[in-house]
């Protein structure tokens, strides 16, 4: 009894000191990761692209639906887009915080007074063109003279008619609906077309290639830039973090739906069809694949979402020329880098 006694003390002995170390780290962990501490809150966000759901703005879902904002802070809301919708106006009424639009549209507003900031350029090369079928007889600009050419509303139209106006040509324009039906019915001689949306809708009707004329704007010294992500300055100056993190976080989904394009498909095309519009997947991967040859850097040792100061530079001065724009900002006042957003 004596012996069992001894023993047992001895055991309590032993483990006292690592009760006690023990002890002291639980206590430490406390103090210093309180249980129930509450996480960082998200940060609440807009966007709004500049149409409907499409493969067009892949890397913008992907990064909302593969949780890539979360992970930078952001909780995201995409705004609904299309007719009726402007992505200049929702920023200048504070409806949103960060939208797509055109670099044509941008210095139109910029230089009507709105402070917007070019925080990326997704389309690195105009994707504009214009489309004439071979039978038609007309192979250059010159041919398109008196021609009917089918325009979109707005905006849009800028670059083919300051194309037009350089060739000193009188195209005789008719309003081109969101669909190519007009050209395919012989209602226009020429077609507006991007070449990742409406070029392969006429490729899908039936008409090859070789049937078509095409004529990239960008051949015609016209890169007059689409797609980019525009800010307003004072987003800027109050949370240049967050900016920085939303931009970071968008060219990340982008870089995930190039890598994982089967996935990036089932994504916006569940966005689609949420937004009650059809979803065929076959334009979608065209899109998608388009997307991907347009973002491409032009430059070498350039990096994903660079605007290149001499595209801007060139539709800038041609724009002003026109008398579209009374004045443009400095290049280095329009774009706006992380690294270069706190100066």
């Amino acid at each position: 009894m004596i012996i069992k006694l001894w023993h047992r003390r001895r055991i309590q002995q032993k483990q006292h000191p690592i009760i006690a170390v023990m002890s002291v780290l639980f206590v430490t962990c406390i103090v210093a990761f309180p249980l129930g501490a509450a996480e960082t809150p998200l940060k609440n966000v807009t966007l709004m692209p500049l149409w409907e759901p499409q493969t067009q703005f892949a890397g913008f879902y992907v990064a909302l639906d593969k949780g890539i904002y979360k992970q930078h802070g952001i909780n995201l809301n995409i705004l609904k887009a299309g007719p009726g919708h402007s992505p200049a106006e929702a920023l200048e009424k504070g409806a949103a915080d960060f939208a797509i639009f055109w670099l044509t549209t941008a210095l139109q507003h910029r230089s009507a007074g709105t402070e917007l900031v070019n925080l990326a350029q997704i389309i690195q090369r105009s994707s504009m063109m214009l489309v004439s079928k071979k039978t038609s007889g007309i192979n250059t600009i010159d041919d398109m003279d008196d021609k009917k050419v089918g325009l979109w509303e707005g905006d849009v139209s800028i670059p083919p008619r300051t194309l037009f106006a350089r060739y000193r040509i009188k195209v005789r324009e008719v309003r081109q609906s969101q669909t190519v039906n007009l050209f395919l019915r012989g209602g226009i001689d020429v077609a507006s077309a991007m070449w990742f949306n409406e070029y392969h809708s006429i490729l899908n009707s039936g008409i090859n290639p070789d049937e078509l004329n095409v004529i990239f704007l960008r051949d015609q010294g016209m890169n007059f830039l689409e797609d980019g992500i525009y800010t307003l300055r004072k987003t800027i100056d109050k949370d240049p973090a967050l900016v920085a993190a939303f931009v970071d976080a968008s060219l990340e989904g982008w870089r995930y739906a190039f890598e994982h394009p089967d996935e990036a498909l089932d994504i916006v095309i569940r966005h689609i069809r949420e937004a009650h519009l059809p979803a065929n997947r076959m334009h979608q991967k065209w899109m998608l694949e388009r997307m991907q040859d347009l973002m491409k850097p032009v430059n070498p040792q350039g990096t994903l979402g660079d605007l290149v100061a001499r595209d801007y530079e060139t539709v800038a001065r041609v724009m002003q020329r026109d008398g579209l724009i009374r004045n443009y900002p400095d290049y280095h006042d329009f774009v706006w880098r992380a690294d270069a957003g706190k100066k």
